[in-house]
C-alpha cells in the first residue's frame, strides 16, 4: 500500500460518506476585501480540497435555479460525434493568453466584488464563506451548490476566479465545439515538472503531434492481445488471494483497493514499458518515487513564492533535494527502457504494426510500437514525457473504478449475484486453476461492463476537469436563462461529479443502477440536450456521445483520454475474474468508507473486504 499511501498523506481525509449530500448553510453576505489570498493555494484547494488562508468567495443568489428550468423546452439535436484527428487542423493557432488579459481580468474582478462594476461574463456571484468549501474534497462541496443555483456559477476568491460548470449543453460546447479556445491551465502548471510535455498537459502544438503518434498504437491488435495480459496480471492476483484465504483458515481481510491498484500497475507496466513492477508481491521502488513527486508538485501548488526556482535550491532545501533524487531515479529507469527499446530495429509501416500477431512478438509493449513508427524523428525526452504521462494515468483510473464498483455491488446482493451468475453463464464456474476472459467472453458480459461504467458515472476519475480560457467564448444557456460568457483569461471547473449526478439528464441519479444504460432517456426542460440513446453505443461501453456529454467518464473531444478502451477491457478482465472466484463481504459500515482526492477519488482509508472461495 506504500505508493498510494505517500500520494495519500498529502491529501484531505473526509469523514463519513452519504448517499445524499446536505444542502450547504444559508450563505453569508460579506463585504470584506480579500487580503491575502493566493491563487495557488487557491488551486490547490480546488484540486485537492485542503486548507487554504480564509477568503471571500462568491455566487449569486438571485441566480435562476436549472431545476427551475425543468420540463419547459424541448430537446433539440443528436448528440455529434466526439472530434477525431480529423479536427485537428495544422494551421490552426490558438490563441494566446498575455499578462494584460490576465490584469484586466483581475482588475474587473476587484471591481465587481467591491464596487459596482456589472459582470463582463453574465454569471450567477454571490457572496459567502470559503470555510464552507474546505474540510473536504472540493467536488463534494460544489454539488449542493450546483442544486441550488444552476449548471454554470462563478467562485470568486478576491480577483482569482474559477467558473464551475456543470451543464452537458455548456460542457459540448466547451470540450467538442470549442475545444482549443482552452489550455489546460493550472493542471499543466502542476503536472509539467514532472510529466514534461506530455499528452495530458502539453499545448496545443505540441499536443497535435503527440495525439497523432500515441493513437494509432491503441489499435484493436493490440487491444485483443492485452486483454491476456490482462489476465494474466489478474492471475497473480488470485493467486495472492487464494494463498491468504488458505492462510486464514478460509476467510481472508484484505484490502482490495490496494490488490487492485497493484495489479493495474503491473499491467500499465508490461503493456506501456515491457517492466515488471511486480508489485503484487513487492514494493516498487519506482512508483514509490512516482507518487513522492506528485506529492511535491502539490506542495508547490500552495506556496506564494517559487523557491525551487532559486539558485542551489535543490542542494539546500530538503524536500527539493528528495524531489530531484526521486526524478532522478524515475529518468534513469524510464531512459533505460526507452534506450532498450531502441536498441533492436523494427519496421516503420503503420499498417504491418497494426496487423502483426502479437502473441508472437518478444516486446509488444506500447514502446515498442512508439520507437518503430516515430523512427528517428523522436528524441528521448519526448518518449520519456508520454511514457511517465502513461504511468500516471494509466492506472489510476483502473484501479479506482475497480475500488468503487466493488463497493457499489457489495451493497447490493440481489445485483450482485445477478452479476457472478452473468461471470458464470460466460465462463462458466471457476475451477482450481485460474482462467481469463477472452475478448468474446467480455463482450458477452453486459452487466459486468455496465456496472463499471456506472461506477465511473457515480465516481468519475477525475471529478474535474480543470481548463483556462485563451479567448472569450459565450455559452449556450442549456437548462438555465443566463447569458454567459467566459472571458479570457478565466480558469474554468468542468464539475464531472455534478454531471454525473445531474438530477435533470439521470433518473434517481445518486443509486447504483447499471441498467440504466440499457433505457433511454431525456428531458424536455434542459434545452438542445438529445439525452440519454443506448442504440447510440457503437462500442462496448456508453460514453459522451450516447449521453450528449451528461456521461463524461474520460473527457470528450480532442482531448479525450486515448487510453478509454483500454482502461475498460482491464477493468472487466480484473473484475470478471476476482467475482467468478469470490465472494466479497464489506468489514465496515458502507458510509464509514470515506472520500479523499488524489489524483483520483480513493478511500479515506483502503477498502477491507472479507474474502472466501464460492
Amino acid at each position: 500500500r506504500a505508493h498510494r499511501t505517500t500520494m495519500s498523506a498529502a491529501t484531505t481525509r473526509l469523514g463519513a460518506m452519504t448517499a445524499t449530500i446536505p444542502r450547504p448553510a444559508a450563505i453569508r453576505p460579506r463585504a470584506t476585501a480579500c487580503r491575502g489570498s493566493n491563487p495557488a493555494a487557491l488551486v490547490r484547494l480546488a484540486m485537492r480540497g485542503s486548507t487554504t488562508p480564509k477568503t471571500a468567495w462568491m455566487m449569486n443568489a438571485s441566480a435562476p435555479s436549472s431545476r427551475g428550468a425543468s420540463l419547459r423546452r424541448a430537446a433539440v439535436g443528436m448528440p455529434q460525434p466526439p472530434s477525431t484527428e480529423e479536427d485537428i487542423d495544422d494551421d490552426f493557432v490558438p490563441s494566446q493568453l498575455g499578462i494584460k488579459d490576465i490584469i484586466s481580468l483581475w482588475i474587473t474582478q476587484i471591481l465587481q466584488t467591491y464596487g459596482d462594476e456589472e459582470s463582463k461574463d453574465g454569471a450567477p456571484v454571490c457572496e459567502g464563506s470559503v470555510d464552507d468549501l474546505v474540510g473536504g474534497p472540493i467536488f463534494l462541496a460544489l454539488y449542493p451548490y450546483f442544486l441550488r443555483y444552476g449548471g454554470v456559477f462563478k467562485l470568486a476568491f478576491g480577483p482569482k476566479v474559477f467558473m464551475v460548470l456543470s451543464d452537458p449543453v455548456v460542457v459540448r460546447e466547451v470540450l467538442k465545439e470549442k475545444p482549443f479556445a482552452f489550455s489546460k491551465g493550472v493542471l499543466a502548471e502542476i503536472l509539467e515538472p514532472i510529466m514534461g510535455q506530455g499528452l495530458i498537459p502539453a499545448p496545443y502544438a505540441v499536443w497535435k503531434n503527440r495525439r497523432r503518434q500515441l493513437v494509432p498504437g491503441f489499435h484493436k491488435a493490440w487491444l485483443d492481445h492485452m486483454v491476456g495480459l490482462f489476465g494474466d496480471c489478474s492471475t497473480q492476483l488470485v493467486k495472492n488471494l487464494d494463498a491468504e484465504i488458505a492462510k486464514n483458515g478460509g476467510v481472508a481481510v484484505v484490502d482490495m483497493e490496494e490488490r487492485f491498484c497493484s495489479v493495474s500497475l503491473d499491467i500499465i507496466g508490461l503493456a506501456v514499458f515491457n517492466y515488471d513492477f511486480g508489485s503484487t508481491t513487492r514494493e516498487s521502488p519506482i512508483i514509490k518515487a512516482v507518487y513522492t513527486c506528485l506529492q511535491e508538485a502539490a506542495h508547490r501548488s500552495t506556496f506564494y513564492f517559487p523557491y525551487w526556482n532559486l539558485p542551489l535550491a535543490d542542494v539546500l532545501v530538503p524536500r527539493q533535494r528528495e524531489f530531484k533524487n526521486n526524478m532522478n531515479l524515475i529518468n534513469e529507469t524510464l531512459n533505460g527502457l526507452i534506450k532498450k527499446a531502441q536498441a533492436f530495429e523494427g519496421t516503420d509501416d503503420l499498417e504491418e504494426l497494426q496487423n502483426r500477431d502479437y502473441g508472437k512478438v518478444t516486446d509488444p509493449s506500447l514502446l515498442r510500437f512508439l520507437v518503430d513508427i516515430r523512427g528517428a524523428d523522436v528524441t528521448d525526452s519526448q518518449l520519456r514525457d508520454d511514457l511517465m504521462t502513461m504511468l500516471i494515468a494509466g492506472h489510476e483510473t483502473t484501479a479506482a473504478v475497480l475500488t468503487w464498483c466493488l463497493y457499489c455491488l457489495a451493497q447490493d446482493r440481489e445485483l450482485m449475484a445477478e452479476v457472478v451468475a452473468e461471470i458464470d453463464d460466460v465462463m462458466g464456474p471457476a475451477g482450481e486453476t485460474p482462467t481469463a476472459p477472452n475478448y468474446e467472453q467480455i463482450q458477452k458480459m453486459e452487466l459486468v461492463r455496465l456496472s463499471l461504467a456506472e461506477a465511473l458515472r457515480l465516481y468519475p476519475e477525475p471529478p474535474i476537469l480543470i481548463r483556462r480560457c485563451l479567448e472569450d467564448v459565450p455559452l449556450p444557456k442549456g437548462a438555465g436563462d443566463a447569458n454567459v460568457t467566459l472571458i479570457k483569461g478565466m480558469d474554468v471547473f468542468i464539475s464531472v461529479w455534478n454531471l454525473h449526478r445531474h438530477p435533470d439528464c439521470w433518473e434517481e441519479p445518486l443509486k447504483f443502477d447499471p441498467t440504466r444504460f440499457k433505457r433511454p432517456f431525456n428531458n424536455p426542460g434542459v434545452k438542445d440536450w438529445a439525452g440519454y440513446d443506448p442504440d447510440l453505443i457503437a462500442g462496448l461501453y456508453p460514453n459522451e456521445v450516447t449521453s450528449d456529454f451528461a456521461f463524461i467518464p474520460f473527457g470528450a473531444g480532442a482531448r479525450k483520454c486515448i487510453g478509454d478502451q483500454f482502461a475498460m477491457l482491464e477493468a472487466t478482465s480484473c473484475l470478471a475474474m476476482t467475482l467468478r472466484r469470490y465472494g466479497f463481504e464489506m468489514t465496515k459500515d458502507a458510509k464509514d468508507v470515506g472520500m479523499e482526492m488524489g489524483a483520483t477519488i480513493h478511500t479515506a482509508g483502503g477498502l477491507p473486504m472479507k474474502v472466501t472461495r464460492r
